[in-house]
């Protein structure tokens, strides 16, 4: 069965605030079995004219669990926190 991957990639206006929303959407992030791959770190652009700001890389066992994550009320909450603080872009891909 394919797993699912979210790709994130956030701007971060307000850092405080993005804290808060960090520490409630790992919650999220954890009820709904993802596992972490990529948070942060360094990016180096290879190709392209990309340049992310902040990669987030989460792995979930299926496209229909990191559906349920993401209309989940506890990464709803998240959300919530996370306005105004951040501008996010953010995908699901079905992978290997």
């Amino acid at each position: 069965m394919p797993h699912a991957y979210i790709i994130v990639n956030s701007t971060i206006s307000n850092p405080e605030q993005y804290t808060a929303y960090r520490q409630i959407a790992s919650k999220a992030i954890e009820a709904y079995g993802a596992e972490v791959c990529i948070r942060g770190g360094e990016i180096e652009v290879l190709e392209g004219d990309w340049t992310p700001d902040r990669v987030v890389l989460l792995k979930f066992p299926s496209t229909q669990r990191a559906r349920e994550f993401y209309n989940s009320p506890e990464y709803s909450l998240a959300r919530q926190a996370r306005e105004g603080a951040a501008v996010m872009r953010m995908v699901l891909v079905e992978g290997i």
